[in-house]
């Protein structure tokens, strides 16, 4: 129930921070910004998330983790509707921030949550469980966002978030015990990690593998629209495509890495995005051809979560707190460096060369994941 629980928090949280993706194009025209500007809208978020999460998680420490837990599911929701009612681009990017902060808070602890409640040997599918949530937001929380979105006006899909944060925090309340185990944590512990040179480059794994991502899927509503002709149904059945394959992706992660173990699973998905994502530069292509593209991208995109998770945890296993929020945080790391780089491409080359962008980037995840992995071999 606990892991059911969790799972449902991630969801809200999923579609919160993703549904940007989907809305890209009404937030350009309603403040009026360029497509690279309205990256931003995610852009700020993931930079907010990734400065701040690490801190807000030491920080809060010694406090009940059901405590903390709470309280940054009940800042998202604040965020959210802070999101729906801003008026300019600014406030819009500050609301984004505080729905970043609150999310950076939820997340991590959630993670902490099913390692310290699961035996090692299902520890894989405890996390599986738990960021299944993130992954069913991606296959019917953002699109069903971006339809009522485009429908109803962007501002209903953030007042949607909020009310299904509210459900959450209410089953959250009711079914969190307080007496869970936690491993006390201080802002120190934060900075002490920081020195740890090899366990921060293994952490930052993370960022390398999702930003390699962000490069094709920030954008990828512009993409569509400039490539396949694709207006809202178009863009809202490949968004449910990727969230399909999301989902499916979360499942076969940790299924891979309960078996032939993170390092490998890693590895194959390394590989596999270096493949993959240069194929959208032969857009235009059948819609079908698109469809199983996308589905297979986000399918061997989704399955890293477990597998990184445990990586990060076996690199520091006394600091399994602070080094989850650091991990956490590196995803937003990744997908501001991603968005920015496909921003850059978008303006230098048109949005058909995001792809191969992608594939770049992620052949420099596979080079940073053998380092690390050489180091920790070593190590043991």
């Amino acid at each position: 129930m606990l892991l059911l629980l969790l799972s449902a928090g991630n969801f809200a949280i999923g579609m919160g921070a993703f549904v940007v993706i989907g809305l890209h194009n009404p937030l350009a025209e309603a403040f009026d910004l360029s497509p690279a500007e309205a990256g931003w809208v995610m852009t700020s978020y993931a930079i907010a998330y990734a400065l701040g999460s690490p801190i807000a998680v030491a920080a809060t420490g010694n406090l009940p983790r059901r405590t903390v837990l709470l309280s940054g599911l009940a800042l998202f929701m604040i965020g959210a509707l802070a999101t729906a009612a801003a008026p300019t681009a600014e406030l819009l990017f500050a609301a984004r921030v505080v729905v970043a902060l609150g999310a950076g808070m939820f997340t991590p602890i959630a993670a902490g949550m099913a390692i310290a409640t699961s035996a090692p040997e299902v520890q894989g599918a405890a996390l599986a469980k738990v960021f299944a949530g993130l992954t069913i937001a991606q296959a019917v929380g953002v699109p069903a966002g971006a339809w009522i979105g485009y429908t109803l006006g962007w501002q209903a899909a953030f007042v949607l978030t909020a009310l299904l944060c509210a459900a959450c925090w209410a089953g959250l309340w009711r079914g969190v015990p307080a007496d869970l185990p936690n491993q006390a944590t201080r802002l120190s512990d934060l900075g002490a990690m920081l020195t740890r040179g090899w366990s921060v480059l293994t952490i930052l794994f993370t960022a390398s593998f999702l930003g390699a991502i962000y490069v094709v899927y920030t954008y990828l509503a512009p993409l569509l629209s400039d490539r396949m002709g694709y207006g809202r149904d178009g863009i809202t059945v490949i968004l449910v495509l990727f969230g399909l394959g999301a989902v499916l992706g979360n499942l076969l992660g940790g299924w891979m890495t309960d078996r032939i173990g993170p390092f490998r699973t890693l590895l194959i998905l390394s590989l596999s995005q270096v493949a993959i994502m240069p194929i959208f530069v032969f857009l235009p292509m059948p819609d079908v051809a698109l469809a199983i593209l996308v589905l297979v991208w986000s399918v061997m995109g989704w399955s890293f979560t477990a597998a990184q998770q445990i990586r990060v945890v076996q690199a520091e296993p006394e600091k399994r707190s602070v080094a989850l929020a650091l991990n956490a945080a590196s995803i937003y790391v990744g997908a501001s460096l991603g968005a920015a780089l496909g921003g850059w491409v978008l303006e230098a080359a048109g949005p058909g060369w995001v792809g191969p962008a992608g594939g770049a980037f992620a052949a420099l995840a596979v080079l940073h994941l053998l380092m690390t992995e050489r180091h920790l071999s070593g190590r043991t």
